[in-house]
Protein backbone atom coordinates (compact mmCIF):
# COMPACT_ATOMS: atom_id res chain seq x y z
CA UNK A 1 0.00 0.00 0.00
CA UNK A 2 1.30 3.24 -0.96
CA UNK A 3 1.98 5.74 2.07
CA UNK A 4 -1.00 8.60 1.95
CA UNK A 5 1.09 11.23 2.18
CA UNK A 6 3.20 10.37 -0.66
CA UNK A 7 3.02 13.19 -4.12
CA UNK A 8 5.70 11.43 -6.54
CA UNK A 9 7.62 14.50 -6.51
CA UNK A 10 4.00 16.64 -7.33
CA UNK A 11 2.66 14.89 -9.72
CA UNK A 12 0.19 13.64 -7.77
CA UNK A 13 -1.13 16.19 -5.65
CA UNK A 14 -4.16 14.88 -4.53
CA UNK A 15 -5.53 14.77 -0.58
CA UNK A 16 -6.17 10.81 0.29
CA UNK A 17 -9.29 9.94 1.89
CA UNK A 18 -10.14 6.57 3.18
CA UNK A 19 -12.92 4.29 4.73
CA UNK A 20 -13.22 0.76 5.76
CA UNK A 21 -16.92 -0.16 5.19
CA UNK A 22 -16.15 -2.80 2.90
CA UNK A 23 -13.74 -4.46 5.43
CA UNK A 24 -10.49 -3.15 4.50
CA UNK A 25 -8.61 0.05 4.36
CA UNK A 26 -9.64 1.47 0.54
CA UNK A 27 -8.04 5.16 -0.43
CA UNK A 28 -10.29 7.28 -3.15
CA UNK A 29 -9.55 10.91 -4.66
CA UNK A 30 -12.73 13.22 -3.64
CA UNK A 31 -11.99 16.60 -5.44
CA UNK A 32 -14.16 19.38 -6.88
CA UNK A 33 -17.25 20.77 -4.73
CA UNK A 34 -19.33 18.17 -3.35
CA UNK A 35 -22.41 19.93 -4.39
CA UNK A 36 -21.79 19.89 -7.64
CA UNK A 37 -24.69 18.61 -10.01
CA UNK A 38 -22.62 15.76 -11.44
CA UNK A 39 -20.29 13.38 -9.98
CA UNK A 40 -17.64 11.80 -12.11
CA UNK A 41 -16.39 8.30 -11.15
CA UNK A 42 -12.60 7.64 -13.10
CA UNK A 43 -12.37 3.86 -12.59
CA UNK A 44 -8.87 1.85 -13.78
CA UNK A 45 -7.67 -1.06 -14.36
CA UNK A 46 -4.83 -3.53 -13.95
CA UNK A 47 -2.19 -3.30 -13.27
CA UNK A 48 -2.67 0.64 -12.32
CA UNK A 49 -4.53 2.83 -9.86
CA UNK A 50 -5.74 6.27 -9.82
CA UNK A 51 -2.19 8.29 -10.43
CA UNK A 52 -3.42 6.86 -14.18
CA UNK A 53 -6.14 10.14 -14.38
CA UNK A 54 -3.50 12.47 -12.82
CA UNK A 55 -3.96 14.59 -15.49
CA UNK A 56 -7.47 14.91 -15.90
CA UNK A 57 -8.81 14.77 -12.21
CA UNK A 58 -7.81 18.99 -11.71
CA UNK A 59 -9.57 20.36 -14.91
CA UNK A 60 -12.51 17.87 -14.64
CA UNK A 61 -12.90 19.22 -10.55
CA UNK A 62 -13.42 22.28 -11.40
CA UNK A 63 -17.09 22.14 -12.28
CA UNK A 64 -17.55 18.90 -11.10
CA UNK A 65 -17.62 16.52 -8.27
CA UNK A 66 -14.51 14.12 -9.05
CA UNK A 67 -14.54 10.70 -7.25
CA UNK A 68 -11.41 7.86 -8.03
CA UNK A 69 -10.97 5.31 -5.77
CA UNK A 70 -8.17 3.28 -5.76
CA UNK A 71 -9.69 -1.20 -6.22
CA UNK A 72 -8.69 -3.44 -3.43
CA UNK A 73 -4.85 -4.54 -3.97
CA UNK A 74 -3.94 -1.41 -5.90
CA UNK A 75 -2.57 2.12 -4.81
CA UNK A 76 -2.99 3.45 -1.56
CA UNK A 77 -5.61 0.75 -0.88
CA UNK A 78 -5.00 -2.31 1.26
CA UNK A 79 -4.39 -5.54 -0.12
CA UNK A 80 -6.17 -8.00 2.71
CA UNK A 81 -5.46 -11.72 3.10
CA UNK A 82 -8.29 -13.80 2.55
CA UNK A 83 -9.57 -12.09 -0.17
CA UNK A 84 -10.31 -14.25 -3.79
CA UNK A 85 -10.04 -10.40 -5.72
CA UNK A 86 -12.74 -11.52 -7.82
CA UNK A 87 -14.42 -8.38 -10.16
CA UNK A 88 -18.00 -9.31 -8.06
CA UNK A 89 -15.66 -8.17 -4.92
CA UNK A 90 -14.51 -5.14 -6.08
CA UNK A 91 -18.25 -4.07 -7.47
CA UNK A 92 -19.04 -4.75 -4.03
CA UNK A 93 -16.45 -2.65 -2.39
CA UNK A 94 -17.67 -0.06 -5.32
CA UNK A 95 -21.31 -0.21 -4.16
CA UNK A 96 -20.49 0.64 -0.82
CA UNK A 97 -18.58 3.75 -1.37
CA UNK A 98 -20.70 5.14 -3.68
CA UNK A 99 -23.62 4.14 -1.90
CA UNK A 100 -23.13 3.74 1.54
CA UNK A 101 -20.28 6.51 1.96
CA UNK A 102 -20.75 8.93 -0.80
CA UNK A 103 -24.91 8.67 -1.75
CA UNK A 104 -23.46 9.79 -4.74
CA UNK A 105 -26.35 10.48 -7.27
CA UNK A 106 -25.68 11.62 -10.96
CA UNK A 107 -22.77 9.48 -11.58
CA UNK A 108 -20.97 9.74 -15.06
CA UNK A 109 -19.04 6.24 -14.95
CA UNK A 110 -15.40 7.17 -16.71
CA UNK A 111 -14.09 3.33 -17.39
CA UNK A 112 -10.79 2.06 -18.22
CA UNK A 113 -9.67 -1.36 -18.77
CA UNK A 114 -11.54 -3.34 -15.99
CA UNK A 115 -13.00 -0.76 -14.59
CA UNK A 116 -15.63 -1.24 -17.27
CA UNK A 117 -16.56 -4.38 -15.96
CA UNK A 118 -16.76 -3.36 -12.46
CA UNK A 119 -18.45 0.02 -13.84
CA UNK A 120 -21.12 -1.87 -15.57
CA UNK A 121 -21.89 -3.71 -12.64
CA UNK A 122 -22.25 -1.03 -10.14
CA UNK A 123 -24.51 0.56 -13.07
CA UNK A 124 -26.77 -2.84 -13.64
CA UNK A 125 -27.25 -2.92 -9.59
CA UNK A 126 -27.82 0.98 -9.56
CA UNK A 127 -29.43 2.43 -13.03
CA UNK A 128 -31.14 5.05 -11.37
CA UNK A 129 -27.83 6.60 -9.71
CA UNK A 130 -25.78 6.72 -13.34
CA UNK A 131 -26.24 9.22 -15.38
CA UNK A 132 -23.60 8.73 -18.48
CA UNK A 133 -21.27 6.00 -19.16
CA UNK A 134 -17.76 7.06 -20.72
CA UNK A 135 -15.83 4.34 -21.66
CA UNK A 136 -12.23 4.22 -22.90
CA UNK A 137 -10.01 0.89 -23.70
CA UNK A 138 -12.48 -1.27 -21.70
CA UNK A 139 -15.56 -3.26 -22.38
CA UNK A 140 -19.14 -3.35 -21.09
CA UNK A 141 -20.68 -6.95 -20.28
CA UNK A 142 -24.29 -6.15 -20.66
CA UNK A 143 -25.26 -9.96 -22.49
CA UNK A 144 -25.46 -8.54 -25.57
CA UNK A 145 -25.89 -11.06 -28.74
CA UNK A 146 -22.13 -11.42 -29.92
CA UNK A 147 -20.58 -10.15 -27.15
CA UNK A 148 -18.83 -13.72 -25.85
CA UNK A 149 -17.18 -14.26 -28.97
CA UNK A 150 -15.39 -11.55 -29.39
CA UNK A 151 -14.20 -11.53 -26.18
CA UNK A 152 -13.22 -15.30 -26.63
CA UNK A 153 -11.83 -14.12 -30.46
CA UNK A 154 -9.63 -10.87 -28.54
CA UNK A 155 -8.41 -13.47 -26.15
CA UNK A 156 -6.98 -15.66 -28.50
CA UNK A 157 -5.25 -12.58 -30.72
CA UNK A 158 -4.36 -10.45 -28.12
CA UNK A 159 -0.59 -9.81 -26.38
CA UNK A 160 -1.46 -10.07 -23.16
CA UNK A 161 -3.85 -12.27 -22.51
CA UNK A 162 -1.81 -14.81 -24.95
CA UNK A 163 1.00 -13.90 -22.16
CA UNK A 164 -1.04 -14.77 -19.58
CA UNK A 165 -2.92 -18.23 -20.56
CA UNK A 166 0.86 -19.25 -21.52
CA UNK A 167 2.06 -17.94 -18.23
CA UNK A 168 -1.08 -19.61 -16.22
CA UNK A 169 -0.39 -22.82 -17.96
CA UNK A 170 3.59 -23.21 -17.30
CA UNK A 171 2.71 -21.98 -13.63
CA UNK A 172 5.04 -18.70 -14.21
CA UNK A 173 1.88 -15.89 -14.07
CA UNK A 174 2.18 -15.74 -10.10
CA UNK A 175 5.67 -15.34 -10.37
CA UNK A 176 5.72 -12.57 -12.99
CA UNK A 177 2.75 -10.94 -11.34
CA UNK A 178 4.20 -11.58 -7.54
CA UNK A 179 6.87 -9.68 -8.70
CA UNK A 180 4.89 -6.47 -10.05
CA UNK A 181 7.24 -4.06 -8.34
CA UNK A 182 9.86 -4.85 -11.03
CA UNK A 183 7.57 -5.74 -13.84
CA UNK A 184 4.86 -3.40 -13.86
CA UNK A 185 6.65 -0.96 -16.38
CA UNK A 186 7.59 -3.75 -18.54
CA UNK A 187 3.86 -5.22 -18.86
CA UNK A 188 2.46 -2.10 -19.30
CA UNK A 189 4.95 -1.19 -22.10
CA UNK A 190 5.40 -4.17 -24.08
CA UNK A 191 2.18 -6.21 -23.70
CA UNK A 192 -0.36 -3.58 -23.13
CA UNK A 193 1.36 -0.57 -25.19
CA UNK A 194 2.29 2.66 -23.85
CA UNK A 195 3.29 4.94 -27.16
CA UNK A 196 4.86 7.13 -25.78
CA UNK A 197 8.23 5.77 -23.63
CA UNK A 198 9.46 8.56 -22.93
CA UNK A 199 6.43 9.69 -20.50
CA UNK A 200 8.09 6.49 -18.20
CA UNK A 201 10.69 8.53 -16.22
CA UNK A 202 12.18 7.51 -12.92
CA UNK A 203 8.73 9.23 -10.81
CA UNK A 204 6.88 7.32 -13.02
CA UNK A 205 7.81 3.87 -12.37
CA UNK A 206 7.95 4.58 -8.62
CA UNK A 207 4.35 5.60 -8.96
CA UNK A 208 3.63 2.42 -10.69
CA UNK A 209 5.45 0.06 -8.82
CA UNK A 210 5.50 1.24 -5.30
CA UNK A 211 2.27 -0.69 -4.24
CA UNK A 212 4.16 -3.51 -4.99
CA UNK A 213 6.61 -3.77 -2.24
CA UNK A 214 6.41 -7.90 -1.73
CA UNK A 215 4.29 -11.13 -2.92
CA UNK A 216 1.70 -10.49 -0.73
CA UNK A 217 0.68 -6.85 -2.20
CA UNK A 218 0.29 -8.52 -5.76
CA UNK A 219 -2.59 -10.08 -5.11
CA UNK A 220 -4.93 -7.92 -6.98
CA UNK A 221 -2.51 -7.32 -9.93
CA UNK A 222 -2.09 -11.29 -10.36
CA UNK A 223 -6.32 -12.37 -10.09
CA UNK A 224 -7.58 -9.87 -12.60
CA UNK A 225 -5.93 -11.65 -15.39
CA UNK A 226 -5.92 -15.27 -13.74
CA UNK A 227 -9.21 -15.19 -13.23
CA UNK A 228 -10.10 -15.12 -17.26
CA UNK A 229 -7.34 -17.51 -18.28
CA UNK A 230 -7.89 -19.98 -15.67
CA UNK A 231 -10.83 -22.40 -16.58
CA UNK A 232 -14.03 -22.50 -14.66
CA UNK A 233 -17.46 -24.52 -14.52
CA UNK A 234 -18.83 -21.34 -12.87
CA UNK A 235 -21.89 -20.35 -14.54
CA UNK A 236 -22.68 -16.65 -13.92
CA UNK A 237 -26.27 -15.25 -13.14
CA UNK A 238 -28.29 -14.20 -15.77
CA UNK A 239 -28.48 -10.40 -15.98
CA UNK A 240 -31.44 -8.50 -14.77
CA UNK A 241 -33.43 -7.71 -18.45
CA UNK A 242 -34.52 -4.33 -16.99
CA UNK A 243 -31.50 -3.13 -15.60
CA UNK A 244 -29.62 -3.84 -18.92
CA UNK A 245 -32.19 -1.63 -20.30
CA UNK A 246 -31.85 1.20 -18.40
CA UNK A 247 -27.92 0.89 -18.67
CA UNK A 248 -28.36 0.78 -22.13
CA UNK A 249 -30.51 3.96 -22.30
CA UNK A 250 -27.73 5.99 -20.99
CA UNK A 251 -25.67 8.75 -22.92
CA UNK A 252 -22.53 6.51 -23.24
CA UNK A 253 -19.18 6.73 -25.64
CA UNK A 254 -16.48 5.03 -26.30
CA UNK A 255 -12.64 6.88 -26.79
CA UNK A 256 -10.36 4.15 -27.81
CA UNK A 257 -6.61 4.00 -28.17
CA UNK A 258 -6.33 2.10 -31.47
CA UNK A 259 -2.73 0.79 -30.86
CA UNK A 260 -3.96 -1.30 -28.14
CA UNK A 261 -2.42 -4.59 -27.70
CA UNK A 262 -4.66 -5.75 -24.73
CA UNK A 263 -8.13 -5.49 -25.38
CA UNK A 264 -7.41 -4.86 -29.44
CA UNK A 265 -10.15 -2.43 -31.36
CA UNK A 266 -11.23 -4.74 -33.56
CA UNK A 267 -13.11 -6.84 -30.69
CA UNK A 268 -13.54 -4.07 -28.58
CA UNK A 269 -15.46 -1.54 -31.20
CA UNK A 270 -18.03 -3.67 -32.02
CA UNK A 271 -18.39 -5.35 -28.47
CA UNK A 272 -19.58 -1.09 -27.26
CA UNK A 273 -21.52 -1.02 -30.73
CA UNK A 274 -23.22 -4.01 -29.86
CA UNK A 275 -24.73 -2.07 -26.58
CA UNK A 276 -24.79 1.39 -28.00
CA UNK A 277 -25.46 1.04 -31.77
CA UNK A 278 -25.77 4.89 -32.17
CA UNK A 279 -23.13 6.32 -29.55
CA UNK A 280 -20.12 8.01 -30.23
CA UNK A 281 -16.93 6.04 -30.97
CA UNK A 282 -13.61 7.97 -30.94
CA UNK A 283 -10.68 6.44 -32.41
CA UNK A 284 -7.61 7.73 -30.46
CA UNK A 285 -4.72 6.58 -33.37
CA UNK A 286 -1.57 7.58 -31.09
CA UNK A 287 -2.75 6.38 -28.11
CA UNK A 288 -2.11 2.60 -26.67
CA UNK A 289 -3.71 0.63 -23.94
CA UNK A 290 -3.34 3.99 -21.53
CA UNK A 291 -5.14 6.87 -23.57
CA UNK A 292 -4.26 8.93 -19.96
CA UNK A 293 -1.08 8.63 -20.43
CA UNK A 294 -0.52 8.74 -24.06
CA UNK A 295 -3.09 11.37 -24.93
CA UNK A 296 -4.29 12.59 -21.98
CA UNK A 297 -5.24 15.94 -23.39
CA UNK A 298 -7.19 14.88 -25.93
CA UNK A 299 -9.09 12.76 -23.90
CA UNK A 300 -9.43 15.48 -21.55
CA UNK A 301 -11.70 17.20 -24.57
CA UNK A 302 -13.15 14.43 -25.44
CA UNK A 303 -14.78 13.29 -21.69
CA UNK A 304 -16.00 17.64 -21.61
CA UNK A 305 -17.31 16.92 -24.95
CA UNK A 306 -19.63 14.03 -23.61
CA UNK A 307 -20.33 15.81 -20.27
CA UNK A 308 -21.86 19.01 -22.57
CA UNK A 309 -23.46 16.79 -24.66
CA UNK A 310 -25.15 14.63 -21.85
CA UNK A 311 -26.34 17.87 -20.14
CA UNK A 312 -27.73 19.26 -22.64
CA UNK A 313 -29.69 16.18 -23.62
CA UNK A 314 -30.67 16.28 -19.98
CA UNK A 315 -32.10 19.45 -20.00
CA UNK A 316 -33.93 18.68 -23.36
CA UNK A 317 -35.56 15.97 -20.88
CA UNK A 318 -34.05 12.79 -23.28
CA UNK A 319 -32.55 9.73 -22.16
CA UNK A 320 -30.40 8.93 -24.91
CA UNK A 321 -27.71 11.46 -26.71
CA UNK A 322 -27.87 12.70 -29.74
CA UNK A 323 -27.23 10.08 -32.37
CA UNK A 324 -24.23 9.70 -33.84
CA UNK A 325 -23.22 7.25 -36.89
CA UNK A 326 -19.48 6.55 -37.94
CA UNK A 327 -16.41 6.92 -36.27
CA UNK A 328 -15.41 10.15 -35.60
CA UNK A 329 -11.72 10.93 -35.58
Amino acid sequence: MIPSHETFEGTWPYSPHYTEVAGFRQHYVDEGPRDAEHTLVLLHGEPTWGYLWRHLIGPLARSHRVVVPDHMGFGKSATPSGRMYLAGEHIDNLEKLLVEVLDARRITLVLHDWGGPIGTGFALRHPDRVAGIFATNTVLPLGMPGYDDLIRANFVESAWFRWAAAAQANGTLEQVLGNAGSTVAHLMLALQTIRRPEIMTPTWVRAYASHFVGRADCEGVIRFPQQLVTPSSAVPPPLDPEAVAAVRRKPAMLAEGMGDTALLPQYVIPAFRAAYPDAPVVELPDAGHFPQEDAPGALLALLQLFLARARTVSCSCSTTMPRSHGVLR
